[in-house]
């Protein structure tokens, strides 16, 4: 793992995105700060940092991490003395016990080899009544495509069973509803499911900006802070644990540390 090059796969500052990158960037943000208000939080594999400013705003304290020097680095160029930001190992949290009050793990979970060992380490850095929030993509919808460098992808019935093992009361969310069912909405989603099965997605952010150029449109570009002009906000619907859904693109689990 340590000689995989996570830059290639994250959303780096300045990388050229669609409108639905943005939004749902802002989203994971705008509905952890509901979670963050006065508290002191950790948000690991927190890339290029672009949401550690937004949460810091109502925030007592905030650190972040990433286990890529290069991405940690170009967060630390940007928010210098404003915010901490470490490299760390997500498996193995360089913290002591009950040392926050929120844990933050956003589009992640699916690169640690043992997701197991990060819910514990969670675990045993929060306080009492803390929170674990994840957010992470849903294998269950038609257009799902597994990132490079990733190991385990959860449906909502297992992400919620992961984090009960660990002793979270947990609540379930789902996000980014699947496209409707215009004619080029559904051409789209067939040319790219086409494309998933034969192995011809690019591997890399900056590979997919031609794909999205030609299905999405004009591209912008991604700030190195999230604001709240990036986008609307639709707050996560909550959804059950007992069965998979397929309806929508992204899963939230909001674990509260009892």
């Amino acid at each position: 793992m340590s000689n995989v090059d996570f830059s290639t796969v994250t959303e780096v500052t300045g990388y050229k995105v669609t409108s639905e990158q943005l939004q749902r960037m802002y989203t994971r943000y705008r509905f952890a700060a509901e979670y963050c208000e006065g508290k002191d939080v950790l948000e690991i594999a927190c890339g290029t940092g672009q949401g550690l400013g937004y949460l810091a705003k109502t925030a007592r304290r905030v650190v972040g991490g990433d286990f890529d020097e290069t991405i940690v680095s170009k967060a630390r160029d940007h928010y210098q003395d404003r915010i901490a930001v470490t490299r760390m190992d997500a498996q193995n949290l360089p913290f002591t016990d009950a040392s926050f009050d929120a844990v933050l793990c956003f589009e992640a979970i699916y690169y640690f080899d043992d997701p197991a060992r990060f819910i514990s380490e969670a675990r045993r850095v929060l306080r009492k009544d803390g929170i674990l929030l994840i957010c992470t993509a849903n294998k269950d919808w038609s257009g799902f495509n597994p990132s490079p460098f990733s190991h385990t992808y959860f449906s909502a019935p297992e992400l919620h069973a992961l984090l009960v093992r660990q002793g979270f009361r947990t609540e379930l969310f789902a996000d980014c509803p699947v496209g409707g069912d215009s004619l080029p909405a559904r051409v789209i989603s067939l040319i790219k499911q086409s494309a998933v099965k034969l192995h011809l997605m690019p591997k890399t952010m900056k590979g997919k900006e031609l794909l999205k150029r030609l299905f999405m449109g004009k591209l912008r570009q991604l700030p190195p802070e999230v604001d709240d002009g990036m986008g609307p906000y639709l707050r996560p619907t909550p959804i059950t644990h007992e069965l998979p859904v397929a309806q929508f693109k992204v899963l939230f689990a909001v674990g509260h540390a009892n």
